[in-house]
């Protein structure tokens, strides 16, 4: 009797195992895709499928640095002009008009009383207050429409004195800018009070306009700059913009300038020690720092001969004979794997050297034996407590 219910339990444990095995795709759980699978998929080759498989070696590395787009504000954007002393529609200016003696158009016209004091000197009138139109022109006594917008005070009197010829004696004008409308800078983001910055004749540059709302809030190493001047934009960290003295550009009026705190991320998958979307500065960061910023790879799961980073690469960073059979996105990128073995020493001198870039997808596989390993424990599980139950059973 004993022998009996003892074979019905061992048979039921040759039944769960067979199930086990049927059904271990199911029961054992994966983080994702194995080395194997990258480079293949459903039996067809990832490269037949439009995504090319790269290698990450020394060649591959200078190939991608040497296309890396390096955005200067220099040299995208230049260097602005003095603007302080330029009239804008909006601003608000005060003109006054002197006269040698004897005055003959504005002497007698009761002008202020500090600039005409006897018959023999000359004499000034300052005319009142006024904001120059939308159409740029401003209304001078004597003289009519005068356009403004876009002139320097210096070239507004050279006209009004030109056109006062014949009219008055010897006339000299004054133009200042009371109010100014247009020569300003916008300024958001992480700095400490967002706003609007005037400019001066002084020619202010990017660090002098962020030093006038306060700075930015987090640690200069982790901030980028960004630029935006009509339809162009710019960007670069602000740790090199204080280490190149040439990229402080002089600020234009309009321009847009965006504080922004680690603006770029990576995405971490597989057998990483943390998966998880990872900020960083825009000084950038290599691979090595990119493993080390999720702690590196676990040592009981990963393939270290499968890390693989998932980017949509430039053509010209590739080699130029798997670009020309390479399928494109729409915007002329190639989706690129790049196959990087840490088994082999000589890997991490090139991974310090190969840049991650924004969006990128950095995975890590599971090594097979791994895999082997969660099968073995789902047996164990599942046999182990047959087994007990046999031996205890009358």
């Amino acid at each position: 009797m004993f022998m009996m219910a003892s074979n019905r339990v061992l048979k039921l444990g040759v039944s769960a195992i067979a199930l086990t095995m049927l059904g271990a795709c199911a029961i054992v759980p994966a983080v994702g895709p194995s080395s194997r699978a990258v480079n293949r998929a459903n039996g067809q080759s990832v490269t037949n499928a439009g995504i090319e498989v790269v290698d990450l070696n020394d060649a591959a590395a200078r190939r991608v640095l040497a296309t890396t787009e390096r955005s200067y504000f220099a040299e995208s954007l230049g260097d602005g002009y003095v603007v302080g002393a330029v009239v804008g529609s909006g601003d608000v200016v005060d003109i006054g008009i002197w006269e040698a003696p004897p005055a003959v158009l504005f002497g007698s016209a009761g002008g202020d009383a500090r600039l005409s004091s006897s018959n023999s000197t000359a004499r000034g009138t300052t005319l009142p207050e006024q904001m120059v139109g939308r159409d740029g022109m401003l209304n001078v006594p004597f003289v009519g429409q005068v356009r403004a917008a876009g002139r320097t005070t210096q070239e507004i009197a050279r006209e009004i004195d030109r056109r006062l010829v014949g009219k008055a004696h010897q006339p000299q004008t004054i133009v200042r800018i009371i109010r100014n409308a247009n020569n300003n800078v916008t300024v958001v983001g992480d700095v400490s009070s967002s706003g609007r910055v005037q400019l001066t004749a002084k020619g202010e540059r990017l660090l002098d306009v962020l030093a006038a709302v306060g700075g930015v809030k987090q640690p200069v190493g982790k901030m980028t700059i960004q630029i935006t001047r009509g339809d162009r934009l710019a960007s670069m960290a602000l740790e090199t913009v204080i280490r190149e003295p040439r990229q402080n550009i002089r600020l234009q009026p309009d321009d847009v300038v965006t504080a922004l705190f680690q603006p770029f991320s990576f995405t971490a998958l597989g057998a990483t020690t943390r998966n998880e979307e990872v900020p960083f500065e825009g000084t950038g960061i290599n691979l090595v720092q990119a493993l080390g910023r999720v702690a590196g790879l676990q040592d009981s799961r990963a393939d270290v001969k499968g890390v693989f980073i998932f980017r949509f690469e430039d053509p010209a960073a590739i080699d130029p004979v798997l670009a020309a059979g390479a399928r494109s996105t729409p915007d002329g990128k190639i989706p690129v794997i790049y196959r990087v073995n840490l088994k082999d020493p000589a890997t991490f001198f090139v991974a310090q050297s190969f840049p991650i870039r924004n969006h990128d997808v950095l995975y890590v596989s599971n090594a097979p034996l791994a895999d082997i390993q969660k099968f073995v424990n789902v047996i164990s599980s599942t046999i182990l407590p047959a087994a007990t139950a046999a031996t205890i059973l009358p």
